[in-house]
This record gives structure tokens, C-alpha cells and sequence, in this order.
């Protein structure tokens, strides 16, 4: 994807007719968040200082946000919220659509821009589909009864307080029902889960100085650096497990 000349701030005086009412950002919240309660102001500087968005400025300093400023935010956060999109993806996608791109983060059939990111989109998007319960776990995978009660034993997967499963427990029973054709069985795979148990414990001690903090914005930074950290781990992961599985194959 190539990189997109970064927007200039524009005078919140010189907005065009279309465009001409400029928010604060008082105005900002109470706009989104009837959609977004947990939004504050502190989340909204966050993102600014991402470069996410770029309101324009007052003499005085004061933001001044555009109708369109608003719209993308509502588009940035709702990516966030709904579709679990990192940070990072979202600021390559609003960079592709800034320059006149179809953002490779977006499936070809998919609109671009505010308020069209539908359910059907946020699985293409990102993989994940909507919690599922048991029953519908086991007719996607196809695991047996026996199967899943071992991989809740072993802590492989695991439903939340209403009883449904995630995409990532798809993904798992998925992955284990492929082991499964080498021979591995569940109780093989115990050690895989206390090496992500204490990878999570790393990200969890590095992350504890800032996670005192309980403002929006610091949460925020603790989120992403989380991520940020889990990406790393996984590529480390990767490299080192590849680097094996070379040697391996040059024997």
C-alpha cells in the first residue's frame, strides 16, 4: 500500500459550506456518545496523537472539529469496537481511503467509509464471527462431544459467562483436530498453553506500571502496547519455530 501525503490542518474558519459547522469537543462527545458511551475526551486526544484524526485549531488553541472529523471518527470507532480492529490496521485503512485507495485491510465487495462497515464485512475484515454456542462450535469444527470436554479440561478453550465460544476457540478446535491426523492429542498440547499463560503473564508485568493509571486514554495505551507486545511474541514465536523447522527440513 503506498503511503498517503499526511493531511494538513485546516482552518476551522475557511470550512466550505457543506462542511461549515465546526464541533468542540465537548460538542464531539455528545454527539458519539449515545453510540459510544465509554468515549471521553481523553480517548479523543489519543486518537489525535495517534494521527488518526487532525482537528483543526483556534487561535487560541482550542480543537475545532469538522462534520467530517465527526464522521470519521464514528467510522475509526466503530472499527475499534466492533470490528476489533488494532489501532495500526485502522490508521493503514483510513490512510488508504485518504489517498484515493481501496484499503487492503477491506475486502473488494465492501464500501468505503462511514457508517458501511456491516456484519457480513467485520468477518471478512477480521476472521471473527459472532460468539457461538456449543452446539454450533461443534457442527463448525466438527469435534465430537468428547473432544471439547477435553480441550475445556486442558484450558484449550473456554466458554464465557453465557455459555457461548469465540472465533478463537474455533480457530483452536480447528487447529487441534488438524494435530490430532500427527498423532497429538489434547494432553499432548498442555505445555502450548502454559507457554501462552506465560507470555501473557510478560505482557501483564510489563503493562503494570501503566495499568494503574484508569483514565480512558491511558487505557487505551495499555490496549495497544498490549497488543503491540503479543504481535512481537508471536513473530518471535514464528522465527524461532521456522528457523527449527528449516534445519529440520535441510537434513
Amino acid at each position: 500500500m503506498s503511503a498517503t501525503p499526511a493531511r494538513q490542518p485546516k482552518p476551522a474558519e475557511n470550512a466550505g459550506p457543506a462542511d461549515s459547522h465546526v464541533f468542540t469537543i465537548s460538542e464531539v462527545l455528545r454527539e458519539l456518545q449515545i453510540e459510544f458511551p465509554d468515549l471521553s475526551a481523553s480517548k479523543l486526544r489519543f486518537l489525535e496523537e495517534r494521527d488518526l484524526v487532525e482537528p483543526a485549531r483556534t487561535q487560541s488553541g482550542y480543537r475545532k472539529y469538522s462534520a467530517a472529523d465527526v464522521e470519521r471518527l464514528r467510522f475509526i470507532l466503530a472499527l475499534q469496537r466492533d470490528r476489533y480492529m488494532p489501532l495500526d490496521v485502522i490508521k493503514q485503512t483510513m490512510e488508504a481511503i485518504d489517498a484515493g485507495e481501496k484499503p487492503e485491510a477491506l475486502p473488494e465487495s465492501a464500501p468505503v467509509g462511514p457508517r458501511e462497515v456491516t456484519g457480513e464485512m467485520a468477518a471478512q475484515l477480521t476472521g471473527r464471527t459472532r460468539p457461538m454456542s456449543r452446539k454450533e462450535l461443534r457442527a463448525l469444527s466438527g469435534a465430537t462431544r468428547g473432544m471439547l470436554d477435553t480441550l475445556e479440561k486442558f484450558r484449550i478453550i473456554s466458554a464465557d459467562a453465557q455459555g457461548n465460544y469465540s472465533h478463537h476457540d474455533l480457530k483452536a478446535v480447528k487447529a487441534v483436530r488438524v494435530l490430532a491426523r500427527y498423532g497429538l492429542e489434547p494432553k499432548h498440547l498442555v505445555t502450548l498453553r502454559r507457554s501462552a499463560d506465560a507470555e501473557l503473564d510478560l505482557i501483564a508485568r510489563a503493562m503494570a506500571p501503566h495499568a494503574a493509571r484508569k483514565d480512558a486514554a491511558a487505557r487505551a495505551r495499555v490496549a495497544e502496547s498490549s497488543k503491540e507486545m503479543l504481535q512481537c511474541l508471536k513473530d518471535l514465536r514464528s522465527s524461532l519455530m521456522d528457523s527449527a523447522v528449516e534445519k529440520i527440513d535441510r537434513r
